[in-house]
């Protein structure tokens, strides 16, 4: 199994207790740094976030099947309170645990079914090659991103970015970059659609910025069309790299689109560029 599939089988098998972002990395044989990151681009989702969903779902499938003890529920999807489950259960759901009692059923909620990985690592991936980087200085659209939600933001991070890449002052030539950087446990990163730049010095205050330092890089490149990029870094985190004899170095990664990339159809093609340590 690779990590995205025995983080899974441990997090299904071991719900009912307590849970930690070490105790799945370490069942999974990596750091931290990279389960987030291999799990997130098998499942679209971050570890922690998965298991919260997991715990609230089988809570609501226990109140709408009539359980009596919220406070028990509470306590078995690791909430201290009555109160912290119920504010956590409505934020998830919309409704409250006393609602969804009553209705006695969970047609309206939107729950997270176990997740079972299938076969769609790429068979194919070509070896990298490995360059060390010079340091670059990035500007351009940045949001503060999820692994839930970077889907549907970071096309429109880049349709915006086509609209304001000319008023980017100190430009170096016509390479584009999406980088992935500030990234925390949670699954929540910030992504950058830019450009190289001189300096900041003149930078409006409606661009983000990002200093990428020296470091080395498994660089592979994705020929297919920009849509099926996910698979791509899905082989890459949870096969490639695991099995490279290489670790995954807390640096940012990033997308890099030269002139044969065509955003207007999403074909031409991009490498992918992840920071490594032997």
């Amino acid at each position: 199994m690779n990590p995205a599939q025995k983080a899974l089988w441990y997090i299904e098998s071991h719900l009912a207790e307590p849970l930690t972002l070490d105790d799945v990395a370490s069942v999974a044989g990596v750091s931290r740094f990279h389960l987030v990151r291999a799990f997130a681009a098998a499942t679209g989702l971050s570890v922690m976030r998965y298991v919260r969903a997991r715990r609230l779902t089988k809570a609501a499938q226990a109140l709408a099947a009539g359980a009596p003890d919220i406070l028990s529920l509470a306590l078995e999807a690791d909430y201290s309170s009555h109160e912290a489950f119920t504010r956590a259960f409505r934020d998830h759901f919309g409704m409250t645990p006393e609602a969804v009692r009553a209705a006695t059923c969970v047609d309206r909620l939107k729950l997270q079914e176990p997740i079972t990985m299938d076969s769609t690592l790429l068979e194919n991936l070509k070896p990298p090659r490995f360059e060390t980087s010079k340091p670059l200085l990035i500007a351009g659209i940045g949001e503060r991103c999820t692994h839930e939600n970077a889907g549907a933001g970071i096309p429109n991070q880049w349709e915006r970015f086509h609209q304001k890449v000319d008023a980017i002052p100190a430009r170096i030539g016509k390479v584009a970059y999406g980088v992935c950087c500030n990234g925390d446990d949670a699954g929540n990163f910030d992504y950058i659609a830019g450009v190289e730049v001189a300096d900041f010095s003149d930078l409006p205050r409606e661009f983000s910025r990002v200093r990428i330092p020296e470091h080395k890089y498994a660089v592979f490149t994705h020929s297919e069309h920009i849509s099926t990029i996910r698979r791509t870094v899905d082989t890459i985190w949870n096969h490639w790299l695991p099995i490279s004899g290489m670790k995954a170095a807390d640096a940012p990664n990033f997308e890099r689109y030269d002139e044969n990339f065509d955003p207007a159809t999403g074909n031409g093609g991009l490498e992918i560029w992840i920071p490594v340590r032997e």
